[in-house]
């Protein structure tokens, strides 16, 4: 990939043009040709409203970019794939493990480029701590993932509706750093949902995992947010704070090997070598237990949420 490859973004809201945009700049890799959105664009690039149209003007744009909500994200990835174009899938990949599944054979029968991305696997302390893992048992393990939904999701009521995963949307970046660093897979065992009454999907949620593992999700937590994974090993305690950034062994702050490019042009570095060798990378382990979570969860229903 000599020279920069044109990729277009479709979905230019908030994560698109806090995260994508900078990182597609950033890069030697990518030109950033066109921009896909009922109301957002990007300044210089050519903007369009129809996905269709920018398809069939813009043939030399061999890569697209998904940052919308995971609903309406399977028709347009289709498209993209029907009309060979590399596909590039913002996290959770889908709204349904069966329509990645359906993804993953298109790109594959048309040897194409499909990468499900997980972009907190990619913040600075995750391969240290994977690495600190290895050939350790790990004992007992605990997410507590809090933040505030009206802060991160200002207004998006989609979050709340069917396939917008509710208070997964933020606990899939945890589940996603769990399976990357645990040296053996877990399984979910027991769940509890707590869902407004005016709401479809919940706001918080307690998981309960094979071998010792527990998690705490909410959405409803003001002032300093949390984002912590501790496992207990037979050898010491690992500590992952401030979304997998910070590393602690035994309380201690810990330093190892890492990439200090930051999650989301690590995220189209990565894009870049799996066009480069033209091959995919979807992992659904993360979106399979929140899937797992809503087969096995209990319901229990809490205060109405308003924005």
């Amino acid at each position: 990939m000599p020279d920069a490859v044109k990729i277009a973004l479709v979905g230019i809201g908030k994560i698109a043009l806090d995260q994508h945009v900078p990182a597609i700049h950033a890069s030697p890799d990518w030109q950033l040709a066109a921009t896909v959105s009922r109301k957002g664009s990007v300044a210089d690039v050519p903007a369009f409203t129809d996905f269709d149209r920018f398809l069939d003007q813009h043939p030399e744009v061999s890569v697209v970019s998904l940052c919308l909500p995971p609903v309406p994200r399977f028709a347009y990835a289709k498209t993209a794939l029907m009309a060979n174009r590399h596909v590039m899938l913002e996290k959770p990949p889908g709204a349904t493990l069966a329509e990645v599944h359906a993804l993953q054979a298109i790109a594959a029968d048309r040897g194409l480029t499909l990468y499900a991305t997980w972009h907190s696997r990619m913040a600075h302390a995750v391969a240290p701590a994977k690495a600190w893992l290895q050939g350790r048992t790990v004992t007992r393990a605990h997410i507590t993932w809090r933040e505030d939904v009206r802060k991160w999701h200002p207004g998006q009521d989609w979050v709340f509706e069917p396939g917008g995963m509710g208070v997964f949307d933020p606990g899939i970046n945890a589940l996603s750093i769990l399976t990357e660093i645990l040296p053996a897979p877990v399984h979910l065992t027991a769940a509890t949902l707590t869902f407004p009454e005016n709401r479809q999907t919940p706001i918080a949620a307690a998981l309960t995992f094979s071998d010792n593992v527990t998690a705490d999700f909410d959405w409803r937590q003001t002032g300093p947010q949390t984002w912590d994974i501790e496992v207990a090993t037979d050898t010491g305690h690992l500590a992952l704070r401030t979304g997998g950034n910070v590393l602690e062994i035994d309380g201690e702050p810990a330093t190892g090997e890492a990439s200090i490019m930051g999650e989301y042009p690590a995220l189209y570095a990565r894009m870049a070598d799996l066009v480069r060798s033209g091959t995919s990378e979807v992992d659904l382990t993360p979106m399979i237990h929140v899937a797992d979570a809503m087969t096995l969860g209990r319901r229990v229903v809490t205060d109405a949420f308003h924005f």
